[in-house]
């Protein structure tokens, strides 16, 4: 059994973990890492009752990095069991987690990552998800390393997992039916079917299997980079094989947020033009805030041979990136947009509030945004145009006026808001 840290000090104060697998990724890393940056081994004790194993936990070195490796052996003698049992289907193993009394969100996504599993194994095979048969997948150290890596996440409170690029290796993997190309099949089929992002990774060998990859696309957020955080611990999980020229570990960070605004992806599209009318550009705003966007700017430039143009710049959700692109193809007539996804920005939670205007015989009101950090704290309100416009011309009063006094009365009535 692992160590229990009962006795150790509290842990630092982290909602965000950060995945660097620079070096790929595996179950029995991310188990390592996780316990190393603080998890609860105590957490696990569920698991080894129910399959029958345990989770040991040895201090190694790779590459003169000092990094946790955890492995899944048999109860009974602690002999290793990675990839022995019997083959299962998906409902097979998603009977043995069901039966296993696991709180129910991590019961859910332990599901929820063997469905991935399955349906990628089913497309490499060319059949359904009922009918594959997991060989490696299915056996009882893979099931605990997922339900595993589940229940270390939930003793440290995580509310997010970021995933930059992961490391697939490269080359060919011989396997008792063949060789076949790195990164695996299967890893490829789960790569596709997420947001997920992947790069080589510096040796010839498999760096990602299946089973992290799932897990990775169930739980994280992938990220093109490092995004503004504090880190407050740091976890190295060792990998089985040893390179002598890379430590074979993944790396997580133990972080929070660096500013109190919500973070949030955006993809950013691009486009310049010459030859748009000005009455087709003052629509842009109406045509692509319709097809999805957050924001869309307009700026003069100096393009090619000296003539003047405009960039058109629009912010929009990733999944609406496609329609985006469309509509803004449609309308201008540009021959080609500009993408940049999976970029981020930091954003203040909002809300709308109102306030009543006595002006003349009765009173009028007025829609005032409120703005907030991610934790409730007001940093700011304005008031919305068309509500103020609209009690000016009803009022025959300046609308410069009716912003003012609907401030006012805000910041009156709202003394946590001042």
């Amino acid at each position: 059994m692992l160590r229990i840290l009962a006795d150790s000090l509290p842990l630092p104060t982290m909602d965000t973990l950060v995945i660097d697998a620079s070096m790929g990724a595996a179950g029995d890393m991310l188990l390592g890492a996780l316990v190393d940056v603080g998890a609860d081994p105590g957490a696990l004790t569920m698991t080894e009752a129910a399959l029958e194993v345990e989770y040991t936990e040895a201090r190694v070195d790779r590459a003169g990095i000092a990094a946790t490796r955890v492995e899944v052996v048999a109860a009974s003698d602690g002999s290793p069991i990675e990839g022995h049992g019997p083959h299962r289907t998906v409902a097979d193993v998603t009977q043995i987690i069901e039966g296993m009394e696991l709180p129910t969100a991590i019961c859910e996504t332990a599901v929820a990552i063997v469905r991935r599993l399955g349906t990628a194994e089913a497309a490499v095979h060319d059949t359904t998800p009922g009918e594959v048969m997991f060989h490696e997948v299915g056996a009882d150290d893979a099931v605990a390393d997922i339900v595993g890596v589940l229940q270390l996440l939930d003793s440290l409170g995580i509310e997010q997992v970021l995933v930059p690029p992961l490391a697939v290796g490269r080359g060919r993997r011989e396997m008792a039916h063949g060789r076949y190309p790195v990164p695996a099949p299967a890893v490829i089929e789960i790569i596709a079917a997420s947001e997920l992002q992947v790069t080589g990774g510096p040796v010839d060998a498999e760096l990602l299997t299946p089973t992290a990859a799932a897990i990775l696309a169930e739980v994280g957020t992938p990220i093109e980079r490092l995004p503004i955080v504090d880190i407050a611990a740091v976890g190295y999980g060792a990998g089985a094989r040893e390179f002598h020229t890379e430590a074979n570990v993944l790396r997580v960070l133990g972080a929070t947020e660096g500013s109190p605004l919500r973070r949030e992806q955006i993809c950013v599209l691009e486009t310049n033009v010459d030859d748009v009318s000005p009455e087709i550009l003052g629509g842009l705003q109406d045509s692509l805030i319709g097809a999805g966007a957050y924001d869309v700017s307009i700026l003069p430039l100096t393009m090619k041979k000296s003539r003047p143009g405009h960039l058109i710049q629009v912010i929009g959700p990733p999944e609406a990136a496609g329609d985006l692109a469309d509509a803004l193809a449609h309308e201008t007539g540009t021959l080609g947009v500009r993408e940049r996804m999976q970029a981020h920005r930091s954003v203040a939670d909002r809300q709308f509030t109102t306030v009543r205007l006595p002006l003349g015989d009765r009173e009028h009101e007025v829609v005032i945004k409120e703005a907030m950090t991610s934790d409730g704290v007001p940093i700011g309100a304005s008031v919305e145009y068309a509500s103020a416009r609209a009690v000016a011309a009803d009022t025959d009063r300046p609308t410069a006026e009716i912003i003012a006094r609907a401030l006012g009365q805000y910041y009156e009535s709202s003394p946590a808001a001042r």
